[in-house]
């Protein structure tokens, strides 16, 4: 399992330098315009700090890193789709991907098994 999660967090950690990079250039004047430039800020934000703390515990913390993949895909990706499409269905994953998200971290604060 920690091999999967090395390799899905390093193409999460990919994607997200892709998303922030295509934010910032071609979809600047719709998100602009949607004025919700700071949502997709925020959704690049959180998907990258988790990516790359999950490729980080997928060796010790195999579980922590897949709750932080799965918080990403639903925290940034609800925030990713809201940004596009304004449609407040997306809404509510996000609080639901940001309990993932404090899974992953309450996981890895617990001691390290020997």
């Amino acid at each position: 399992m920690s091999r999967w999660a090395h390799r899905l967090a390093a193409a999460f950690g990919f994607l997200a330098v892709a998303l922030g990079a295509f934010g910032a250039h071609a979809l600047k004047p719709t998100l602009t315009l949607q004025g919700t430039t700071s949502l997709w800020a925020t959704a690049v934000l959180y998907h990258l700090t988790h990516s790359i703390a999950a490729l980080w515990a997928s060796e010790k913390r195999p579980l922590a890193a897949l709750l932080w993949l799965g918080g990403v895909f639903l925290f940034s990706g609800s925030l990713y789709a809201l940004a596009l499409t304004g449609q407040k269905i997306f809404g509510p994953l996000t609080p639901l991907g940001g309990l993932f998200l404090l899974a992953g971290w309450l996981v890895a604060l617990l001691p390290p098994k020997h």
